[in-house]
């Protein structure tokens, strides 16, 4: 999905959120009707599910490659499986420079049989929670502390794809940011089996942008939380510039934001999904930040896997 988040999304009582609400009630009604009458299948492999109910920027792709990059150590076989679009290019080279086995079709049930034939072993769903035709081994959800629900209410009155509710059916909560007791126990009213997890973003390459004035460009789902991460490692930003997420960034328009920070004597600075979006330009060197996933715990989530794939193999 191609989209700027709308301010609203985050502010409760807007009044465009009730405006959407009749929307929001037909699009609650679709996803009631597949859930009752889509029947999952099961699959003779494993399937870990890395989603999300709010709607992008909730790290679900580092997390996916972070499971899969554990899971070789431990001598598995795993594949990170995502569905194909054509706008999510950036996010597919993003998974390829980190992780090779990156599987992509249009129907993921479709490959999940495909992959059943392979050698793979096991499978981490990337993005999917909502794909009601394919029964997961284990749900996992993620957020970001900035934005969690947002205003809490689902699409298009609000950022989320299901309501929270869809909790149940999880098994496992990762939450980007820092301890919220909360939200935690809004949730695990909603299923006290949850187990959750907190993960943090460590830039690595701080001293290249330190003493610069910058211009930040995100092309992500939260940009925000991009923004407020260069601010927390104290680097300045002069000028920032957004783009929605997955928008696929042009030679022309990357050379007129690199020109105008030449002009300004600042350094360009970019995620680095966006980076991807622009590397095979040739336009020389072009700087992004580059960070560390840490999962905390994370042993004990790879344990728990660990139990799935020993019962089910």
């Amino acid at each position: 999905m191609m989209l700027v988040k709308p301010k609203f999304w985050d502010k409760k009582n807007s009044i465009i959120s009730y405006i959407l609400f009749p929307l929001t009630l037909i699009y609650i009604f679709i996803i009631f009707l597949k859930k009752k009458f889509i029947k999952a299948q099961n699959f003779k492999i494993p399937v870990i599910c890395v989603g999300n109910i709010y709607v992008g920027g909730t790290g679900k792709t580092p997390i996916s490659v972070e499971l899969a990059n554990k899971l070789l150590t431990l001598k598995k076989r795993p594949a990170i499986l995502r569905k194909y679009y054509v706008s999510h290019q950036d996010e597919y080279k993003f998974i390829k420079e980190k992780f090779t086995n990156l599987i992509i079709y249009k129907d993921r049930s479709n490959a999940l049989k495909e992959l059943e034939k392979s050698d793979t072993d096991i499978v981490i769903l990337d993005d999917g929670l909502q794909d009601y035709k394919i029964r997961k081994d284990l749900n996992i959800v993620c957020f970001n502390q900035n934005q969690l629900i947002g205003n809490g209410m689902v699409f298009p009155s609000g950022p989320l794809r299901e309501n929270l509710s869809s909790l149940k059916d999880a098994h496992i909560i990762i939450i980007n940011g820092n301890r919220d007791l909360s939200f935690e126990n809004k949730i695990l009213d909603i299923n006290n089996n949850l187990e959750i997890f907190y993960s943090s973003y460590e830039p690595t390459n701080l001293d290249q942008f330190k003493n610069s004035k910058l211009i930040a460009l995100a092309g992500i789902g939260n940009p925000e939380n991009f923004f407020q991460l260069l601010e927390k490692n104290n680097l300045k930003i002069k000028k920032k510039i957004v783009f929605p997420d997955h928008y696929i960034i042009s030679k022309r328009e990357i050379q007129i934001i690199l020109n105008e920070a030449r002009n300004e004597d600042c350094k360009l600075i970019m995620t680095e999904k966006d980076y991807y979006k622009i590397k095979d330009y040739n336009i020389g060197k072009v700087e992004y930040l580059k960070i560390s996933l840490k999962i905390n715990k994370l042993d004990i989530l790879l344990n728990k896997i660990k139990k799935i794939y020993d019962k089910k193999i």
